[in-house]
């Protein structure tokens, strides 16, 4: 029913930034909640930022002040404007969407294929 495409990843050295976008195509859902997360080798996934549909925004505290998470309704789509990236922040990025479909009373879950994003020393 949705499919999420993710774009934007690649490697940037320490202090630079990055923008990731992610865009959502299908038919008969709307958009509850945004939201990007990341896993990096060995690590659990966790979340990074979220925005929901009434205009509620969090952020994992390592990326407070330096991600933003922002929206376009009109082209569902979201993107993750990164600054000031980290060796730290590297990581597999995937955005998802939790989406209330037509004629069903609970909300649905997909993920994006994930990007790379690999911060250099």
């Amino acid at each position: 029913q949705v499919q999420l495409v993710e774009s934007g990843g690649g490697l940037v050295q320490a202090g630079g930034s990055l923008r990731l976008s992610c865009a959502a195509s299908g038919s008969d859902f709307s958009i509850n909640t945004w939201g990007w997360y990341r896993q990096a080798p060995g690590n659990e996934r966790e979340l990074v930022a979220r925005r929901t549909s009434g205009g509620n925004t969090n952020y994992a505290d390592s990326v407070k002040g330096r991600f933003t998470i922002s929206r376009d309704n009109a082209k569902n789509t979201v993107q993750l404007q990164m600054n000031s990236l980290e060796p730290e922040d590297t990581a597999v990025y995937y955005c998802y969407v939790l989406v209330n479909r037509q004629g069903r009373a609970t909300l649905f879950q997909y993920w994006g294929q994930g990007t790379q994003v690999t911060v250099s020393s």
